[in-house]
């Protein structure tokens, strides 16, 4: 991998965990908002894709910190 190529890669692992973290915050407040008016098997649903949603940061954050050794 060239360092042109490195360095985008940091960029774009570091952008994905960002918006990732931004897109579970906001499925948490929606999810809460479905509990709220009685849809509470859409409210787990939703909770289950936040959780997904942060092992897969956790699997960017990995790649990143390996990346940068």
């Amino acid at each position: 991998m060239s360092g042109d190529e490195r360095k985008k890669s940091e960029i774009l692992l570091n952008q994905w965990i960002k918006h990732n973290r931004e897109y579970a915050e906001e499925f948490s407040k929606w999810a809460e908002k479905a509990k709220d008016f009685g849809q509470t098997i859409v409210n787990d649903e939703i909770l289950e894709a936040v959780q997904q949603m942060n092992q897969a940061n956790e699997c960017l954050l990995r790649a990143l910190e390996k990346l940068q050794d």
